[in-house]
């Protein structure tokens, strides 16, 4: 496993360079070496934040953890991410049975107790009009919502507007 660390808005010291590397490079047991993680250190007054992504065939598995201490923004994304990894270990052999990124046998099963499935509880139908994102997020704040799924006036498309932690607005288009 490859492991790739930058710092936004920040100079990363070669002791936090090898020790991101270091204990992300233990993931490398569940992962081919040819699978790269990306670490993504950065400051927002006195929180440390770190992102990390893996990508694997088409799916993403990310955490973000932010404290006032790298070193401990670094053991909770960490622990997250081994939970993710043990949380939707069934789910992921399901889905990606025969590709070569991820090599289920070295993760460990969680107890029965932390087991988590999946429920969806209530089901939401509303019409779709045609607006500009701008227009979205109007919505989006007038209903109180975190976000909202709209149909882009200009491209047909369906879109999602979505408050972002750092208060500002995102919006996720569609790809092919």
């Amino acid at each position: 496993m490859r492991v790739r660390v930058s710092g936004r808005n920040l100079e990363v010291t070669d002791a936090l360079r090898d020790t991101i590397t270091n204990k992300l490079e233990k993931f490398g047991k569940y992962f081919n070496e040819d699978t790269e993680a990306q670490a993504t250190l950065s400051v927002e007054k006195n929180r440390q934040i770190i992102e990390v992504t893996i990508p694997m065939n088409g799916a993403i598995l990310r955490a973000e953890e932010a404290t006032d201490d790298m070193y401990a923004s670094v053991d909770k994304v960490l622990d997250k991410l081994n939970r993710q990894i043990q949380k939707y270990k069934t789910k992921l052999e399901k889905r990606y049975h025969g590709h070569d990124t991820i090599r289920f046998e070295y993760i460990p099963d969680i107890e029965q107790s932390e087991k988590f499935e999946t429920k969806i509880v209530k089901t939401k139908r509303f019409s779709i009009k045609p607006m500009d994102p701008e227009e979205a997020v109007l919505q989006m704040e007038l209903l109180g919502h975190n976000f909202f799924v709209f149909t882009n006036g200009e491209t047909d498309e369906v879109n999602v507007v979505y408050k972002r932690k750092d208060g500002n607005y995102g919006l996720i288009e569609p790809t092919l």
